[in-house]
């Protein structure tokens, strides 16, 4: 009876550590593509160091790109946030006007119907 529950806490353990590991890999393979400064045979040597000898690539790539890692990740983000926040400004500051064009090409387009054009009016002109 006991030897089951070590073997199951045993079971979880290294599942941890694998599922931990296979993140760790998946990250160096994103930030490997994500790199621009980074020259396509450096990129396959990385990802064939990866397929070869995986656990000490993945050291060696963190001791030696790691900071730059976190630099790129950190840029990505600042880029979409970036990109989000002006996407908000730009439907936050829509006018009532500029919403019914905006409907009124639609409905010239053909992509909505003459409801959803009315709709869309009375929407913007309760605001």
């Amino acid at each position: 009876m006991t030897s089951n529950f070590w073997e199951f806490l045993w079971l979880i353990a290294i599942s941890f550590f694998l599922l931990s590991y296979l993140m760790v890999l998946v990250r160096i393979v994103v930030d490997v593509f994500r790199d621009n400064s980074m020259g396509g045979f450096a990129k396959a040597l990385w990802i064939i160091a990866l397929l070869l000898v995986p656990l000490l690539t993945a050291l060696v790539y963190i001791i030696a790109r790691g900071q730059g890692m976190a630099q790129r990740q950190l840029a990505d983000e600042r880029k979409f946030k970036s990109q989000t926040d002006a996407y908000i400004r730009e439907v936050a500051q829509a006018t009532p006007a500029d919403q019914i064009a905006r409907a009124k090409t639609l409905l010239h387009e053909g992509a909505i119907t003459e409801a959803e054009y009315a709709e869309i009016k009375a929407a913007a002109l309760a605001h």
